[in-house]
């Protein structure tokens, strides 16, 4: 049923009574002082209502996710091919592959086109000043497109896996990275410590990093935590978000870029495959996040669903699948969806 009264309208009646109560004269007159108490108190509940609807109205900003669609042979093999990550633009896909002819186990590769409207191009590996004989993987971007985070398990980190960061200067050439830096103590521990996820909070205006680990003190097997990156670009101290974990594994965040929105892979309680979708939200970046949901049939499997990636225009969600149907071990798929409202 539509409300008959606008939520400001509503305010301003409340404030409107409000003052008038404080006038006892004024007050006893025209409502005498129960009437006027409870007309007080019927119009604090229309207007909490109103509210709670706009709240409602929020979370369906977006529709449901579509039925995924496989990327096809140009650019999954009868390799693993996972962890996917999507340009700004659009027109660049990274993943991560144990394909033939790379340079170590796994290695990140990027599939071009000419537009959103273009198929894929064969997909090219990144080469040797990313990619090492060790393992590199699950790359996220900044949303100016400078930075690259990743995994990878090559020499000179802090224990098994670590994650790295490399810089471009022009964001449409993706064969300009520079060679990665290691994020330092605070993030990567002995543990492995994988999947990054880098959030630029306006809000606050302090980015933040969100991460799988493995480390100690964890709810489970992999858990996910967040860092801050400080003004010089180190970042600090790791923060647990009990809110998401669970005694399972859960890894690969993907947040949307307004920070209200998180999507990460677990095999908790409630999963119907060897790894789901899940996704939570929150009213605001100073909010704690809502109890993880399970993204439902439409995305999920009886098979694993890992790795996921919303883009930029929070409208497909890239990720890998095991399912059946593809063309080897995990596929990279895509779903879209429709926003309802801005």
């Amino acid at each position: 049923m539509k409300s008959i009264i606008s939520k400001s309208k509503l305010t301003h009646r409340v404030k409107q009574i409000r003052r008038k109560g404080t006038n006892h004269v004024c007050t006893k007159r025209k409502f005498g002082m129960n009437n006027f108490g409870y007309y007080l108190v019927a119009l604090a509940g229309m207007l909490a209502v109103v509210l709670s609807q706009g709240t409602s109205a929020q979370a369906q900003r977006y529709s449901e996710w579509f039925p995924p669609v496989n990327l096809g042979p140009v650019i999954n093999t009868t390799s693993s091919d996972q962890g996917p990550a999507i340009s700004k633009d659009r027109l660049s896909l990274y993943f991560t592959s144990d394909r033939t002819g790379g340079i170590g186990g796994f290695d990140m590769y990027v599939s071009h086109r000419e537009s959103v409207d273009e198929p894929w191009g064969a997909p090219k590996n990144l080469g040797p000043i990313v990619n090492t004989t060790f393992d590199e993987g699950n790359p996220s971007f900044s949303r100016d497109g400078h930075l690259m985070f990743f995994q990878s398990k090559r020499s000179g980190g802090f224990g098994g896996i670590d994650i790295w960061v490399s810089r471009r200067n022009h964001t449409h050439d993706d064969f300009d990275w520079e060679p990665a830096v290691n994020l330092g103590s605070a993030v990567n521990t002995a543990a492995d410590d994988n999947a990054p996820s880098y959030f630029e909070n306006d809000e606050t205006g302090v980015p933040q990093l969100y991460f799988a680990s493995s480390r100690p003190g964890g709810l489970g097997g992999l858990d996910i935590y967040f860092s801050e990156e400080a003004a010089d670009g180190s970042f600090g101290p790791a923060t647990l978000l009990t809110e998401l974990n669970s005694v399972g594994g859960d890894s690969r965040p993907s947040i949307r870029h307004d920070g209200l929105e998180i999507i990460f892979q677990s095999n908790r309680g409630g999963t119907t495959g060897g790894n789901d979708l899940w996704v939570a939200t929150r009213e605001s970046t100073h909010d704690a996040w809502s109890t993880p949901q399970n993204l439902g049939n439409s995305i999920n499997t009886a098979f694993a669903e890992q790795n996921p990636y919303l883009s930029p225009d929070n409208l497909t969600l890239f990720f890998g699948s095991d399912r059946p149907g593809g063309s080897g071990g995990p596929d990279l798929y895509m779903s879209t969806r429709k926003q309802l409202r801005r």
